[in-house]
């Protein structure tokens, strides 16, 4: 018999608990998130360490093994983007005069005919204003670093939460399996089969969807990585692994890499003809996402909405800053299981009937 949680008035006071914790997450907030980030990257990390200690590595030197892979992909990730994106603004910097130009030519005249509205882009104050902010990588960083004293705060507390990330992820992976059976043997035991089922349930639907997405997201950065090549775009391989990270988040991915590439296009091709083959790639990666790539990888047992995945972002980011956003898909999957078993409680409850 499955233990009715809304039938019976006591079970009310787990409902204030629950209501008390949820208050208490959200006012502790800003020292959460880099827990919870870690526990997000442990629960993927883990499966990793727990198959070389079956190979009788020992768990804290696989722990050190993976993290040391996982440090070495985000430093490979920033290697490539970081020297290319300032290699972009440079180029951007340096022929966005001529682009104003052909504007003024060729835009403006037409404007003025068809709607009567006159428009004049001002090109020596553009030049003023690129020669006092792009010069070069070092005039670009002391301009960063400027801007940076205004919400030194700020950074300091993300820094010191970044940091915190793989010190909470090292002692979590170690512990993992220990953390597990004390959690289960604290259970209630008369709710144990319900938890141990909704907990089994949650498990299946984040393995399917984190490791999933992982998958996608790296398909889909060498698929527009090789087509944005193919067009012979420059940048093709900053702007097509940005468009592949960001796949998770629906339409979102594919139209910033569209708007990078349309501009590095529109830039770079004498012609706007040279924009076409561009939107044909990112039309075939998002039609071989939507109906292939995703539904092979991560199928649809997940269930949430594009608008429901938005506002997760949104609330998430809110709340806990930039590691909100990359929580939100993995704690919204599995609160939506949560709600799922208490939607199907309350169906069956008094309260209800």
């Amino acid at each position: 018999m499955k233990p009715e949680i809304l039938s019976e008035p006591n079970n009310l006071w787990w409902l204030a608990f629950a209501a008390a914790l949820v208050l208490l997450l959200y006012f502790l907030s800003p020292i959460l998130a880099p827990f919870l980030f870690a526990a997000i990257l442990a629960y993927i990390a883990n499966p990793l360490v727990s198959w070389l200690e079956r190979y009788r590595v020992r768990r804290a030197l696989g722990t050190a093994l993976v993290m040391l892979l996982l440090l070495g992909f985000f430093a490979l990730l920033l290697v490539i983007l970081l020297p290319l994106f300032i290699k972009e603004v440079r180029l951007l910097a340096e022929r966005m005069p001529g682009y104003l130009l052909h504007l003024n030519d060729n835009l403006v005249p037409w404007v003025k005919a068809r709607f009567g509205v006159e428009l004049q882009f001002d090109l020596a104050a553009l030049k003023q204003l690129l020669q006092e902010n792009m010069q070069g990588a070092d005039g670009l960083g002391m301009k960063l670093l400027a801007s940076l004293k205004i919400g030194g705060l700020a950074l300091l507390g993300f820094v010191v939460n970044l940091l915190l990330v793989p010190v909470v992820l090292f002692y979590l992976l170690c512990d993992w399996n220990r953390l597990l059976a004390q959690i289960n043997r604290m259970l209630p035991r008369r709710w144990h089969p319900a938890l141990t089922g909704i907990a089994e349930e949650i498990d299946t639907v984040l393995a399917e969807f984190l490791r999933g997405q992982i998958a996608v997201m790296l398909l889909m950065s060498v698929l527009y990585v090789t087509g944005l090549w193919l067009t012979g775009l420059e940048f093709a391989l900053p702007i097509g692994i940005i468009t592949g990270m960001l796949v998770f988040v629906p339409y979102v991915g594919m139209l910033t890499g569209l708007l990078l590439s349309t501009l590095v296009a529109l830039m770079q091709f004498p012609s706007a003809g040279g924009v076409i083959p561009v939107w044909i790639v990112f039309g075939i990666g998002q039609a071989l996402e939507g109906m292939l790539v995703t539904p092979m990888l991560v199928g649809n047992r997940i269930g949430l909405h594009p608008i429901a995945v938005i506002f997760a972002l949104l609330a998430f980011g809110q709340i806990f800053g930039f590691f909100g956003v990359l929580l939100a898909l993995p704690a919204s999957a599995a609160l939506l299981v949560a709600l799922r078993h208490l939607r199907n409680q309350y169906l069956d409850s008094n309260l209800y009937k």
